[in-house]
């Protein structure tokens, strides 16, 4: 291009990056929080996150409502969630705007999977409706991977109670319980014994922690549930609960949090589709089936078992011996 017309481009090009900076020094985040407030839901088009899982985790926690789409690449130890890998960064960045190739399946548009999250109230015991109290939540969390109670620091099991709408589930007696979605299934949930899921698949997992009974199995509960999870009146210890792995706070006896499923899920930029992103991401980082293939047998020993499997079936028939 001529020296004129390069330098003008390169100036259009210098206001539009100056306008991008503006934007992102527009954005504001509660500092008591580290939310970003509620009048800047719905200004920014695409987050591009860089690092592994706890990135995407840290997007969802900024935005707390409507979350636009994460485009992660893993340059973390794992990236479960990241799967642009780093070298792929100017086609990815292209696909996520439109401009890249076609995706497999996919006519027009950018294939992304929405990844449900869990809305999460605490309710102190006083403030509970059963004892007269009007329900007034005293904290309020929407989290990605998953929910967990637990016995803290205190040598005694953890006693909660599980509620669906007021009717009772069961008695939690273990370290603890978390409530996880199906994107945080591969995450502590699939350590302590739970399945994973597809992140498609609309479920909450219930998935106790080392129980006080071989019987207590994970479930896999419909995303219409709203479970309460209670500390038992008589529970000889109080409980923690943490939101994603941070907020760690006390549960005293006859405290709750409330979970269902929020309004507000996580859209991901897929690099392939949605189920070729979640099985490569369980080869990736869980070596998920892998092993040595079992060797085929050379001619002479199926010869050798033929022959065996023959010399069976006659007697089996009758037809061998006197």
């Amino acid at each position: 291009a001529p020296r004129g017309r390069r330098g003008s481009d390169d100036a259009v090009g210098r206001e539009n990056l100056n306008a991008v900076f503006e934007s992102v020094e527009a954005l504001r985040v509660n500092e008591s929080t580290g939310r970003v407030l509620a009048e800047d839901w719905g200004t920014i088009d695409l987050i591009v996150c860089l690092g592994g899982d706890g990135v995407i985790l840290h997007a969802s926690k900024l935005f707390q409502g409507p979350v636009p789409p994460l485009l992660g690449f893993h340059f973390g130890s794992m990236g479960f969630l990241t799967n642009h890998p780093p070298d792929s960064m100017a086609q990815s960045l292209l696909q996520s705007v439109g401009r890249g190739k076609p995706v497999h399946n996919i006519k027009g548009g950018v294939p992304i999977t929405l990844r449900m999250r869990l809305e999460c109230t605490l309710v102190k015991a006083h403030n509970s409706v059963r004892n007269g109290g009007d329900g007034t939540a005293e904290r309020s969390f929407t989290v990605l991977n998953e929910v967990l109670v637990d016995r803290g620091p205190s040598p005694y099991l953890s006693k909660i109670e599980a509620y669906d709408r007021g009717q009772h589930i069961t008695t939690i007696q273990a370290d603890g319980v978390m409530l996880a979605t199906a994107t945080g299934s591969t995450a502590y949930s699939v350590s302590a014994g739970g399945s994973m899921v597809h992140p498609n698949v609309p479920a909450i997992l219930m998935t106790p922690i080392c129980p006080h009974t071989l019987s207590f199995r994970p479930v896999i509960l419909p995303d219409s549930v709203e479970v309460e999870l209670r500390v038992a009146d008589d529970a000889r210890c109080s409980a923690w609960v943490s939101f994603d792995g941070k907020e760690r706070c006390e549960l005293c006896s006859g405290d709750s949090v409330f979970i269902r499923m929020s309004q507000f899920p996580v859209p991901t930029v897929n690099f392939a589709d949605q189920t070729g992103d979640f099985i490569s991401s369980l080869r990736r980082c869980l070596r998920w089936n892998e092993r040595e293939e079992q060797q085929p047998l050379d001619e002479q020993t199926m010869k050798a078992l033929r022959k065996i499997s023959a010399r069976t079936s006659d007697e089996g028939n009758g037809n061998g011996g006197e």
